[in-house]
């Protein structure tokens, strides 16, 4: 499976805020509609989510949100009865939270298809993306890191990413290992001075 960007995790990370939206992927069959909708938090795994559900034979509409509504209302007919697709499960990926959509036939529509939401991390999960986004860059972390630095970042999949980016930054800046030394720069770079009360 193929990273969706540089240092993105190249396996998809399951955990409390994404298990429901997994468990729904691997079963599209009761989906209403033939059709589900997803949104979540930026840099969330929506498009690799959507990567792997194209490899399971459904029809995937990345940023579903940026495209013309009447075009995507069309792809929603095709999949229904007596359409050009009939039975072919649809997944709308929405950038947007919510996804504020203008044409009423295409919003009502949507309303009555699966919804589909990624949440914020919880510590374990938020511990195992920090060892995915390092498995990604090739970092190394020493020992401890998760426990170390999950308690002391933000709850947000962004945030997580950006962390562990700026220690494979600082690491190759100062040509040192991925010890406390440089965790702990990486936190003040990203949270502000006020971090060294934490550190």
């Amino acid at each position: 499976m193929a990273p969706a960007g540089e240092g993105a995790p190249r396996r998809i990370v399951v955990g409390n805020a994404n298990l429901q939206v997994v468990e729904a992927l691997q079963n599209p069959v009761s989906w209403p509609f033939n059709t589900a909708v997803l949104t979540g938090p930026p840099r969330s795994g929506k498009s690799l989510l959507g990567n792997w559900a194209a490899g399971q034979g459904i029809e995937v509409i990345d940023r579903a949100d940026t495209l013309d509504e009447a075009e995507v209302f069309h792809r929603w007919n095709a999949v229904q009865e007596g359409g050009s697709r009939a039975g072919t499960k649809l997944l709308l990926i929405a950038d947007s939270t919510p996804w504020e959509i203008s044409l009423p036939d295409l919003k009502s529509r949507l309303g009555g298809s699966l919804q589909l939401a990624i949440g914020d991390p919880d510590d374990a999960m938020a511990a195992q993306l920090i060892e995915a986004h390092a498995e990604a860059r090739g970092l190394t972390l020493a020992e401890g890191a998760a426990d170390y630095l999950v308690p002391r970042t933000r709850r947000s999949f962004a945030d997580i990413e950006a962390l562990v980016r700026t220690i494979d930054r600082i690491s190759l800046e100062r040509a040192a290992p991925a010890t406390m030394s440089v965790w702990r720069a990486a936190l003040e770079a990203l949270h502000g001075p006020d971090q060294q009360k934490l550190l």
